[in-house]
């Protein structure tokens, strides 16, 4: 196996295996090697956290965490042994789930979360949801898309993310900052204000993450002021451009009442009573 620094995000789709009906999967024990974790113990473990994120983000978890069990040698005898066929979803929520420690983690979780990019909603599907589904939709793509740019904008340098990310913010805010956009929506101390956006005003936010993300990139240089330089300027090209449109501003946009975590909780709620009035009846 090739030395830890000489990975790159390949080695992850080497193992990608491709099933009789054309989908793809990945085998637990082969991602468990992959991302150095010695002994299964350990990682069945982490599969376990990330089955109940998956139960608790109201998904199945024998559709992403399909049990195939093997049978492999031991000395002169063989013996069965547990493993799984994972979706890419399962993946991202094992390596979301992983010890940071390991360097293949951070790799599998920028590679995941760009996988799971490839499953956007078409225009239809997105236009079909409820006002609610499309925020917690466009909620967990500013998630995973600050997950990947905060990864990539070390690597150009930045050590101090409070002045990255509010260079973006007041390029899209006409100059708010983080704690400005706060005051004005009203909320509390350590209330997160991408949970407290509509749909519209977190869909510019993750035009900003993107475009922002594929800039830094394409930067040589490693220079925090310049990857801070960059996310204001994307800011304030979408805030023109959505000015140019005759769209409303994002800082006139209305503030939901309800988060994105209420919504979520409350949906979590209802599908576990549901779950649970199937058992009993």
């Amino acid at each position: 196996m090739k030395k830890i620094n000489q990975y790159n995000e390949n080695v992850f789709e080497k193992i990608k295996r491709i099933d009789e009906n054309g989908n793809e999967y990945w085998e637990a024990r082969e991602l468990q090697s992959v991302l150095e974790y010695k002994e299964w113990r350990y990682f069945s473990t982490v599969i376990e956290k990330a089955q109940v994120a998956c139960s608790q983000s109201n998904n199945n978890i024998n559709s992403h965490f399909g049990v195939n069990t093997k049978i492999v040698k031991a000395g002169s005898t063989s013996k069965p042994v547990i493993d799984y066929k994972l979706s890419r979803y399962a993946c991202y929520l094992i390596v979301q789930n992983a010890n940071p420690k390991y360097k293949t983690v951070a790799l599998g979780q920028t590679y995941f979360a760009m996988q799971t990019r490839k499953q956007e909603l078409t225009e239809s599907e997105y236009a079909s949801l409820s006002e609610d589904e499309k925020r917690i939709y466009r909620r967990r793509q500013t998630k995973d898309g600050n997950k990947i740019l905060y990864r990539i904008a070390v690597s150009k340098g930045v050590k101090n993310f409070d002045k990255f990310t509010n260079a973006g913010y007041k390029g899209l805010y006409n100059g708010e900052t983080a704690n400005d956009i706060a005051k004005r929506k009203g909320l509390r101390y350590r209330e997160e204000i991408l949970d407290y956006m509509g749909s519209s005003e977190l869909g510019a936010n993750v035009f900003r993450i993107t475009q922002t993300e594929e800039l830094l990139k394409r930067q040589v240089e490693k220079s925090e002021k310049m990857a801070s330089d960059t996310h204001y300027k994307v800011g304030k090209v979408i805030r023109k451009t959505i000015e140019d449109l005759g769209n409303t501003m994002p800082e006139d946009l209305p503030t939901p009442k309800r988060s994105v975590k209420d919504i979520e909780f409350e949906r979590n709620k209802l599908s576990n009573t549901s779950k649970e009035n199937d058992y009993y009846e």
